[in-house]
């Protein structure tokens, strides 16, 4: 009785994938554009350039498309992309080090290319939005680049698991960081908490 039983269920099984078409996968460079504002939020927060954020979101679809073959297809494309985007970002701040001509943004442009995307609407809302958002900015500024990293990550919703994988340390490691930054972030901005 029972192995007649197992034949009907996997027919009805085999019967239920026959009448399901199988969506094809969309090609490789189409999922990475998909991407694309998210890389772009976060390679902006770690440059803090919008200019070096894109070039660093170009360079790191670049060095995807060069390692397609290397992707896993099933596993994570968005924690693969921000593990390439973080390390390509870490070597240009070493190659800054080391380089003796390298100038340092002007921080006053930045601000003010910042504020003139919030003139919008009401002036007053405008305003608190572009304030918020300035200390918002410079907290996470003062962050260290792994605990800004980790925050940027699990605020991108990466699992502690994706984020560890991305900045490749232990889920332990992440999960302290997250803590700390969280509880810096909480001590700088706790003025918007009441």
């Amino acid at each position: 009785m029972v192995p007649r039983l197992q034949r009907e269920a996997e027919r009805c099984y085999v019967g239920e994938m026959a009448r399901e078409p199988l969506s094809p996968e969309p090609p490789f460079a189409e999922q990475l554009l998909s991407q694309a504002g998210t890389l772009y939020n976060f390679a902006r927060y770690l440059c803090r350039d919008a200019a070096l954020a894109e070039d660093l979101v170009q360079d790191t679809f670049a060095r995807a498309l060069d390692a397609q073959a290397q992707f896993l297809s099933g596993s994570n494309l968005k924690a693969w992309l921000f593990r390439i985007l973080r390390n390509l970002h870490v070597d240009a701040r070493r190659r800054d080090r080391r380089n003796p001509v390298a100038l340092s943004p002007n921080d006053d442009e930045a601000e003010a290319s910042a504020s003139d995307v919030w003139l919008r609407g009401d002036i007053e809302i405008d305003r608190l939005r572009s304030l918020v958002a300035t200390d918002i900015e410079s907290a996470l500024a003062r962050l260290s680049e792994d605990a800004r990293t980790v925050i940027l990550l699990d605020l991108e919703g990466c699992t502690e698991t994706e984020i560890a994988s991305v900045m490749d340390t232990a889920v332990g490691t992440v999960k302290s960081r997250l803590a700390r930054a969280r509880a810096v972030l909480r001590e700088q901005l706790q003025e918007y908490a009441r």
